[in-house]
């Protein structure tokens, strides 16, 4: 049985993918707001393969074998607090918790209840509010309120659940920035930050079409749509096995098509 097929429940290998680049973190304005937000340098992303089909009943073994694959550990880079300085994990990890992130949340329009419940004015500009402090940071806009003070009256804009997803952590991250991070006046710098590099880390794939042999010698033609994103900074390319039909090669193209432009309209809203 070939790695990656159902049943292979083996144990994950890792490669390093140096040559995967996410061009988000590396525009002029990107490194232009990361440096304003005492961020630049602070943040980074790598990319590694691996060769069998994750299932998510088995993300602790995968997280597991990740952390210890002999490919990962002389490659995958840590921010040093003392030091401020980037270091390679260099030896296996002894305790490892894995925590799902979803990532349903494919529309900027998420953000919307930020107008809609005055935390931010029509023109963009994040209202204003009485200094406090929720450790280390300090809170000046109602927007660090809702996403710090929990109990704040507007905490609840944002469901437990909502601020589990991926979308909503970057968001949050970029907002609140590094030690000297020099806060915003209006939304848009971290709302357009945020699409940027959410959009390079999570793809939409077309993993598989095949078709499948059935009772009284029926086929069905099954199209298999996957969410790939970055958890805990690697990035996952999915393998499927299968042959098609040549007849439907033609239709697999125009519903491909079909389907990329729905996600985008989506993601572009």
């Amino acid at each position: 049985m070939a790695a990656g097929e159902p049943g292979d429940l083996g144990v994950y290998s890792f490669r390093f993918l140096p040559q995967k680049t996410f061009q988000s973190l590396s525009t002029p304005q990107t490194t232009s707001r990361l440096r304003q937000w005492s961020m630049l340098g602070r943040i980074e992303a790598q990319a590694f393969g691996f060769d069998q089909t994750f299932q998510a009943y088995r993300k602790d073994d995968f997280v597991t074998a990740f952390f210890k694959d002999p490919n990962v550990i002389p490659n995958l880079k840590l921010l040093s607090e003392s030091s401020g300085e980037w270091l390679t994990l260099g030896t296996e990890v002894k305790k490892i918790e894995a925590i799902n992130v979803p990532c349903t949340q494919l529309s900027m329009s998420f953000f919307n209840r930020l107008y809609d419940e005055a935390i931010v004015r029509d023109n963009g500009y994040i209202v204003k509010c009485l200094d406090s402090f929720c450790d280390p940071f300090l809170i000046s806009d109602e927007l660090r309120k809702v996403l710090l003070v929990e109990d704040s009256e507007k905490y609840e804009v944002f469901s437990q659940p909502e601020r589990e997803e991926f979308l909503f952590c970057l968001f949050k991250h970029l907002c609140l920035g590094g030690a000297l991070c020099q806060y915003e006046d209006v939304i848009n710098p971290y709302l357009e930050t945020t699409k940027l590099i959410y959009k390079d880390l999570v793809r939409i794939r077309l993993v598989c079409a095949t078709l499948q042999q059935r009772v009284m010698n029926r086929h069905s033609l099954t199209l298999l749509w996957i969410l790939s994103s970055v958890m805990f900074m690697f990035y996952t390319t999915v393998m499927a096995w299968g042959k098609c039909l040549n007849i439907f090669s033609g239709y697999l193209y125009l519903l491909f098509l079909l389907y990329q432009f729905f996600i985008l309209t989506l993601i572009y809203r």
